[in-house]
């Protein structure tokens, strides 16, 4: 009797170790079978191809489906090519020829790292190849065969698709390239654009975040899970929980997107990203990354450029309120200074201000710490603290270009508040914040910074405070009958607002809304420097006594602004009482 063959452990360790890398992972991940793998090589081997191309030809594999296997084998991150802006790869940085024999895609250049796309990040001698030609440490990526192929002839050929070949300047790397633009459209992509879950994910959670007015993106990794949530109307709402095993990647698939150092997880990182959303719309998106005790959390900020030009009117100011302020930025010279916390809007207000301003005969520069919406016609400088690009440096510069208007981000010091005083004074309109709880303390606190009370008093011609608030969902809200007359007394309504019993509105909730409310106004403290309030500056005087006379000369608080507003069932009371904390 014949002895039926003993399955040999060593033989076929061994024929799987003759098998390059690519093919060992596809057997460990059950895509091919190790006979399949092996007459696949040799076939490449006898027509003198690489084993990639065989398994395309002979269709082993889908270039999506290898794509896959090797960032999960090889703990690569995943990059879809068609997102990829080809105006801003990095010519010239590797040989055509290295490019096209190993098929390799530059996709950026960051100080001493270059990120490389390829197909297979386990090729040995693409690695000592690129390593020896650039002397840079390489980050690989993985991304689809087919659109690799596409993508490295272009790169060869030395030009982006369509443009002409790149001088010798425009191949130098100088450390600051324009954000990609992650190109996504509304309507359902073809399936040959279709990527990984991760960049479908991405590009979801950002659709979704732009579609519910969010205005950040959270995302952000637990010891035990993940979670994303959005920022809409001023709160935070948990809206996915992804599993937790995709953390890394996601992290890196938005760090490629913003030109970030996808090996770097130990500092913070700020880059920038696009989200095109129409052909002709475009949405910024600032990233913030912050390592965590399990992971990096990654802040998304949304920046439309489009609620730059919404208008004044938009913003909730009342009409007297808005005719002093459109006033106060028509004057030839002077400051107008926004305040408020942290996300209350002073960006916005600065900006449409700005909007109406940015006329072709008026020469505007801003600096900001950093630049978040993108006005065409406005001169914007990020300020750089460790390069030495301070406020007070970029006024400085500013005043030496001949400007018009002068916006400065943020008043933190006192050689910044001296010399954009100084600026006022002498012919330029200047336009800042600072963080103070209302007009009339704005006043004091410049003082109590050390800038002399004569210069305020002849620089200062108009603060506005603000806050703000969640606007009522008109769909749902209904009368919040029931309050006590008492409570509302105390809230700072008078007695004629209540004589014909009226009562304020109060949120429901519906499926156009988010717990009854839809969108946020502003509330407006608006206050001219009248003479009697220059007066009171040149004295010293306390900020409530600079209160009192605004008080006397017509000017609303916060607060009184938002019963108003609560009069004309435009929000609640609880909200009008949350942002304003007056007695």
């Amino acid at each position: 009797m014949t002895a039926e063959p003993q399955p040999n452990p060593d033989g076929e360790l061994a024929a799987t170790m003759a098998l390059p890398g690519l093919a060992r992972a596809l057997i460990a991940q059950g895509a091919l079978t190790l006979t399949r793998a092996r007459q696949l090589y040799a076939d490449a081997q006898r027509k003198r191809s690489s084993f990639i191309a065989e398994l395309i030809e002979q269709r082993a594999v889908s270039p999506r489906e290898l794509a896959h296997i090797m960032s999960a084998a090889f703990a690569a991150p995943l990059i879809d090519l068609d997102a990829v802006d080809p105006q801003r790869l990095p010519y010239g940085v590797l040989s055509a020829r290295t490019c096209q024999q190993f098929r390799l895609l530059p996709l950026a250049r960051r100080g001493h790292r270059l990120t490389l796309a390829c197909a297979d990040p386990s090729d040995p001698l693409a690695a000592e190849k690129v390593k020896f030609e650039t002397q840079l440490q390489v980050d690989w990526v993985v991304a689809e065969v087919d659109k690799l192929d596409r993508w490295v002839q272009r790169y060869a050929e030395g030009n982006a698709p369509g443009q002409p070949a790149p001088t010798a300047n425009e191949t130098i790397d100088f450390g600051l390239p324009e954000p990609p633009i992650e190109t996504v459209h509304a309507e359902p992509v073809a399936a040959e654009v279709e990527d990984a879950p991760i960049v479908r994910f991405l590009r979801k959670m950002l659709l979704d975040a732009y579609a519910m007015r969010a205005s950040d993106l959270h995302f952000e990794p637990y010891e035990k899970f993940y979670r994303v949530r959005f920022r809409i109307d001023g709160q935070l709402r948990e809206v996915a929980a992804p599993p937790l095993a995709i953390k890394d990647r996601l992290a890196a698939r938005i760090k490629v997107l913003s030109r970030l150092d996808i090996a770097e997880k130990r500092v913070p990182q700020d880059g920038r990203m696009k989200l095109r959303v129409a052909p002709d719309k475009v949405i910024d998106f600032r990233v913030s990354t912050l390592p965590t005790l399990f992971g990096e959390k990654i802040v998304i900020r949304i920046l439309d450029p489009s609620s730059a030009q919404m208008g004044i009117d938009a913003l909730g100011y009342e009409p007297d309120e808005q005719a002093r302020l459109l006033a106060a930025i028509q004057r030839p010279h002077g400051m107008v200074l926004v305040t408020g916390p942290t996300g209350s809007g002073k960006t916005v207000t600065l900006y449409s201000c700005l909007h109406l301003l940015n006329q072709p005969g008026v020469n505007i520069s801003t600096a900001e710490d950093p630049a978040e919406i993108i006005l065409p016609g406005i001169n914007q400088v990020n300020v750089n603290e460790k390069a030495g690009l301070t406020f007070a440096a970029a006024l400085r510069a500013f005043l030496r270009q001949d400007p018009d208007v002068i916006m400065v981000g943020e008043i933190r010091d006192l050689e910044t508040a001296d010399i954009a005083i100084k600026a006022a004074q002498t012919g330029h309109l200047v336009l800042s914040t600072l963080h103070t709880n209302d007009a009339p303390s704005t006043l004091t606190r410049l003082m109590h910074m050390g800038v002399a009370p004569l210069n305020i008093a002849a620089s200062v011609h108009l603060i506005t405070a603000q806050r703000l608030v969640r606007r009522l969902c008109p769909h749902c809200k209904q009368p919040h009958r029931g309050l006590p007359r008492q409570t509302l007394l105390q809230a700072g309504f008078t007695e004629e607002d209540l004589a014909d019993g009226w009562q304020p509105f109060r949120a429901v909730g519906c499926p156009a809304c988010h717990d009854g409310y839809k969108g946020r106004i502003g509330l407006y403290q608006v206050m001219p420097v009248s003479e009697a309030i220059q007066q009171l500056i040149l004295r010293g005087a306390h900020a409530l006594d600079i209160a009192a006379q605004a008080r006397r000369e017509g000017v609303r608080t916060l607060r009184e602004n938002g019963l108003r507003k609560v009069k004309m069932g435009i929000t609640s009371l609880e909200e009008v009482l949350s942002a304003t904390h007056e007695g």
